[in-house]
């Protein structure tokens, strides 16, 4: 049965643009478009979508405003359209965070060959949203179950200056990243990601972990030292390595081709800390579509480092935890909500029984 999508967008080019894109694809269904928020409530009512794309920034209302009450009252998978603008960028952030599945940035219209990438991109995000786990939005003083440990109580019987984590996530992974991360004490062994974003959006993202995470949250630079309290994520369009100088680590930064179809990439991450940290760090796999990470995770595995990957009920997509599981890649699977202390522990755990 063919995924039923709703596009939403105030641009009757851009309506136009992605419902054609869309209904190229045998396995898509586009019943219906509108060009506000009002009208889409109307058309989910009834047409009753499978996925819906919505535009970031709409005149008549506020896309997060709509965002909002969609989540909270008729939860379902979102796709995200946005400007690669510095308030684009800040805007598909805050949507990622109310619970939109994921996000495109929009076509370069006239552009036949963008069109074509851009028509295999959208295609596949909207089949991937379609599987999605979406949940109601809940303001957080309503969330239930226990809440995480403090991160200062963490920071009080965590202390280590040669551990490494690394992290990668796809789709889903803006939020669950900031899970991590908000949880983990200031002293936290130095922590690398890669998340799959456009490059245009990665320095907004940085900034936004920056803000909710006791650690110091930096785009790394080439050449720049690996340091404790520290989390590094690639500047746009790059890849991000580690390698080994002396008795230290240092970021490497590069334009190499995309792997997976991705730069940057999860695996060239976890392949580096593999060879270079070995033993002395600790993989982690989050939310995401497609393998990307699981041939990498392998590696870091069979060098030596405990690894684990977030399960299928706390996952947005379970693609790439999916992959690293079915690889043998994964040592645990764990819900999002008990991973960062589980990533201390286990550094802190392998410090002593290296040290």
């Amino acid at each position: 049965m063919a995924i039923r999508v709703l596009v939403v967008d105030d641009s009757a080019v851009v309506r136009q643009v992605l419902s054609e894109l869309l209904a190229a694809d045998p396995e898509i269904e586009v019943v219906g478009t509108a060009a506000d928020p009002y009208l889409a409530r109307e058309k989910i009512k009834r047409l009753n979508p499978d996925v819906i794309t919505l535009d970031v920034e709409m005149p008549r209302m506020d896309g997060l405003a709509f965002l909002e009450n969609l989540m909270r009252l008729r939860p379902m998978p979102v796709v995200m359209v946005s400007s690669l603008t510095e308030r684009g960028a800040d805007v598909t952030l805050q949507a990622l965070a109310l619970g939109a599945v994921d996000f495109v940035s929009k076509p370069k219209l006239g552009v036949a060959r963008g069109l074509e990438e851009y028509a295999t991109e959208i295609a596949a995000k909207v089949k991937g949203a379609a599987r999605a786990r979406v949940q109601a939005l809940v303001r957080p003083a309503q969330r239930l179950g226990p809440a995480a440990p403090a991160p200062a109580a963490m920071a009080a019987r965590f202390r280590t200056t040669d551990r490494l984590i690394a992290i990668g996530a796809s789709a889903g992974g803006t939020e669950a990243i900031r899970a991590v991360l908000e949880q983990m004490p200031p002293d936290a062994p130095a922590i690398v990601l890669t998340q799959h974003i456009p490059g245009g959006f990665s320095r907004a993202f940085v900034e936004r972990l920056d803000r909710h995470s006791p650690m110091l949250v930096r785009e790394a630079s080439d050449g720049e030292l690996v340091l404790p309290g520290h989390a590094y994520l690639p500047p746009g369009d790059h890849h991000l390595r580690i390698i080994r100088d002396g008795a230290r680590w240092r970021c490497r930064i590069d334009h190499g081709p995309p792997v997976n179809r991705h730069r940057p990439a999860v695996d060239v991450l976890f392949r580096s800390v593999a060879q270079s940290a070995g033993p002395n760090a600790v993989g982690a796999i989050l939310t995401g579509m497609g393998d990307d990470g699981a041939r990498g995770l392998l590696e870091m595995r069979e060098a030596g480092a405990p690894t684990l990957v977030q399960d299928e009920a706390t996952s947005v997509v379970w693609g790439m935890p999916g992959a690293a599981v079915k690889l043998g890649a994964a040592d645990e699977i764990l819900p999002l909500e008990r991973i960062p202390a589980r990533l201390l522990e286990l550094a802190g755990s392998h410090a002593h029984a290296g040290a």
